[in-house]
């Protein structure tokens, strides 16, 4: 029809799910979060490349440089499919990993705790399943909450199978599901988990054989919704990211090989900072912004889109 307006057709929404709001910059006050992954891009391309059809990750350049050198850690499968184009990862943290030893279960257990971790699905409307959009969903592994549940899960799990093979599961689709309105629908709500089997060298492993020592541990938070238009909430945001993403300050080490049911993260290292956990929850970061929070969004389904 002659002179009439094409007008692009709306994408899922977050707007009508409230689920918390940024306040300051302090990493604590997010346990998890989501945002487009085209934003996340803008707001963190030092951590975040599209070249060609691949989507880098920087990693770190040896043993050790991991949480040194902060960042985010990537659960995938290798691919991400944004706009409609597949994207090949680099640098990414398998969602299947075999563990033989004790060694590689404590590298892989302070490496998953060591960043946030970052996840990315894929929404579509349910009306129309052709309207989709990728996001990027946020762990903040420093969170006490969240960290809480991950330690205990793998603390469990070791105290119940001693000296036998096992399989433990992670897993946050309950928490974004529950995020998202019921019109929207999570396509590849698979890539919200990650699973690490350990293979113990013993002579019978009936359970493990019988999956009777198989785990699966739903982990729950709030969901920050990151997803902004207003220039001013995107710097803030921003600063956020990389407040979150900064390097791991520890004040003690994993020096044995032993794990027991006892967690061994402080309240201090999870909060990555030199203040006491009490002063981390009251003073301010920056009081100096002009803008005393970021909600977690006032756009409409269209602009969000």
């Amino acid at each position: 029809m002659a002179g009439a307006t094409c007008v692009p057709p709306a994408r899922p929404s977050l707007t009508s799910i409230s689920s918390g709001e940024l306040r300051s910059l302090w990493t604590c006050d997010c346990e998890l979060a989501l945002l487009p992954l085209e934003q996340l891009l803008r707001l963190q391309p030092g951590a975040f490349q599209l070249r060609g059809d691949q989507l880098a990750v920087p990693g770190p350049s040896g043993p050790g440089a991991s949480a040194a050198r902060g960042g985010f850690n990537v659960f995938s499968d290798g691919l991400v499919r944004l706009d409609g184009q597949l994207y090949r990862l680099s640098n990414h943290i398998r969602r299947y990993v075999e563990l033989t030893n004790y060694c590689d279960y404590k590298d892989y257990r302070e490496t998953i705790l060591s960043k946030p971790m970052v996840f990315f699905i894929n929404v579509q409307t349910k009306k129309d399943t052709t309207k989709e959009r990728t996001y990027a969903f946020l762990v903040n592994t420093r969170h006490p909450k969240v960290r809480r549940q991950i330690e205990q899960g793998m603390d469990t799990v070791i105290s119940s199978v001693i000296g036998e093979s096992y399989r433990l599961q992670f897993d946050f689709q309950d928490a974004v599901k529950n995020f998202f309105p019921p019109e929207n629908e999570v396509v590849n709500g698979e890539n919200l988990s990650f699973v690490y089997e350990f293979k113990a060298d013993a002579l019978f492993d009936f359970f493990y054989w019988f999956g009777l020592s198989n785990s699966t541990v739903k982990v729950n938070g709030k969901v920050m919704n990151l997803s902004s238009t207003s220039p001013e909430k995107k710097e803030t945001i921003k600063l956020f990211l990389e407040k979150m993403s900064e390097p791991l300050i520890r004040r003690s080490s994993f020096s044995d090989r032993k794990f027991s049911v006892t967690s061994r993260g402080s309240i201090d290292e999870v909060f990555n900072c030199n203040l006491s956990p009490r002063s981390s929850l009251t003073e301010p970061l920056l009081a100096e912004l002009p803008f005393p929070s970021v909600l977690e969004s006032d756009e409409t389904p269209n602009q969000l889109m």
